[in-house]
């Protein structure tokens, strides 16, 4: 059954051993992220899910860290490997139309699942308990919002669901974009041109219209996850994440903006953008484990703040890999390697390393078939939506294990020519890549570390790998039983 809140994962958590909470007073600022960051890399403290019941100087507690294993994300989406979700994605995409109305009918459940999955609108909803409308009173003051690093501009709002409607087509928006607190009711908006958030904004302010936002914190984890998620543009995220729950969102429209937004969540803020106004946001300790450059962004204006009775404020750290957003981008790259595959067929595994902080490296193994394939696939990787940031696109052949990062690196040291197979070119990257001369385009590198054959030029004779006969191998089995028994 899918979470109905936030809260509900909590004790989940707690059920399985995967929370750990703390009842000694700790500060929002830099203590928070120095317990989770030892939470995430180091042996001093299990890394669990972190429940801080005591901030100092706020009456709400923080969690963190609650997605930061494969196996808490595996739980936050309600299965027992994100594997599972990636098996239903494919049986849904499956592209074969059967014959006979017999069979055709077999469809039919398919079709249910998916159209009994759209959001579903309440009128009153938990979010809402308690609303807040004098711009005197603490909204964001309220809030135990981190101040992560030490050369941050300022404390930052790092898990919102920030909610926007694109003001041509209506379609709704989610994204997970960043808000820097500048005071008690204004936040900045850090969202890149190439985020579906930012292309409603544009849109917005091409009509001189006055943008209004929402931003969610808590709820079910799926809608978080979801979220963060590179669905299809102009595909409505809170469809994608009741796919996931295998139960439609409920969601609930917003007190003052024409906007809905989760019922179950924990915290809504609610306001607008000035198409006019930008301020300088940053800088602030990102995913790459840099600092990101301070730089000019919209500013978002709250005019209400609502929220459940005793509220819990959700956070995420970011920084030196791993962290916890890591194991989302796992998971991205394990549920959508089946839709990878529907575009690209031949190719046959998928790892983006963590390392790699999910745009500057994706390893693919491929199915061969044609002299030249492996480029075919690189220039077809950089062509496809948030893929086209990659900077390294490393290809092997189908028998090599992608996940296998000491494999990887023997087959590109051995079997590559930097001078034959290394293609280079330019292209858009990450905003967030400090390398590049240009902010947001620069060079990338595609890598053929496949077996190179005759009709590519390769004339000399491929050397045979390194491998014992079978027979040996069962038969030293057997005597290795006897030797350390």
């Amino acid at each position: 059954m899918a979470y109905k809140d936030l809260r509900d994962f909590i004790k989940d958590l707690k059920d399985n051993n995967e929370l750990l909470e703390i009842d000694v007073n700790v500060s929002s600022e830099l203590e928070i992220t120095e317990i989770t960051d030892r939470a995430s890399k180091q042996k001093d403290i299990p890394n669990k899910a972190l429940l801080f019941n005591k901030v100092e100087g706020y009456d709400i507690p923080v969690i963190t860290n609650a997605f930061g294993s494969y196996d808490r994300m595996a739980m936050a989406l309600n299965v027992k490997s994100v594997n599972d979700i990636a098996k239903r994605i494919v049986n849904l995409t499956d592209s074969k139309i059967p014959d006979g109305l017999i069979a055709k009918a077999s469809l039919f459940p398919r079709m249910l699942e998916v159209g009994s999955l759209f959001p579903k609108t309440v009128k009153e909803a938990p979010c809402q308990e308690v609303v807040v409308t004098d711009l005197n009173q603490p909204i964001l003051d309220k809030l135990p919002i981190l101040k992560c690093w030490p050369l941050d501009a300022g404390p930052f709002i790092t898990l919102p669901l920030v909610f926007t409607k694109n003001p041509k087509t209506g379609i709704r928006n989610a994204g997970m974009y960043r808000l820097q607190k500048f005071d008690n009711t204004t936040t900045g908006m850090h969202w890149h041109k190439h985020h579906d958030g930012a292309k409603n904004f544009a849109d917005a302010k091409r009509m001189g219209k006055k943008f209004e936002v929402a931003v969610a914190l808590g709820g079910d984890p799926a809608i978080t996850y979801s979220s963060t998620a590179p669905v299809p543009p102009g595909i409505d995220e809170m469809i994608f994440a009741g796919f996931l729950r295998k139960k439609p969102v409920e969601l609930v429209k917003c007190k003052t903006v024409d906007l809905e937004v989760p019922a179950d969540a924990e915290i809504i803020l609610e306001g607008y953008i000035d198409p006019d106004e930008t301020r300088i946001e940053g800088p602030f300790g990102d995913h790459t484990g840099y600092y990101s450059l301070a730089d000019e962004y919209p500013v978002f204006h709250i005019t209400v703040m609502t929220h459940r009775l005793n509220p819990i404020y959700p956070a995420t750290i970011v920084g030196k890999p791993p962290q916890e957003d890591c194991y989302m981008a796992k998971a991205t790259e394990r549920i959508f390697l089946p839709v990878l595959k529907k575009i690209i067929p031949e190719v046959i595994d998928m790892n983006l390393p963590l390392e790699g902080v999910f745009h500057n490296c994706a390893i693919i193994s491929i199915d061969k078939q044609y002299p030249g394939h492996a480029n075919k696939v690189i220039s077809a990787i950089w062509g496809l939506g948030q893929m086209m940031f990659t900077k390294f696109v490393i290809i092997v052949d189908s028998d090599v294990d992608v996940h296998n990062l000491s494999e990887i690196s023997w087959k590109i040291f051995n079997n590559t020519d930097p001078s034959r197979d290394c293609f280079i070119t330019k292209g858009p990257l990450d905003i967030l890549d400090h390398s590049c001369n240009l902010l947001g385009f620069g060079g990338k590198m595609g890598i053929d570390a496949t077996k190179k054959w005759k009709t590519e030029g390769f004339n000399r004779e491929w050397p045979e790998e390194i491998e014992m006969n079978i027979n040996i191998k069962e038969i030293v089995n057997k005597k290795l039983n006897k030797i350390l028994i």
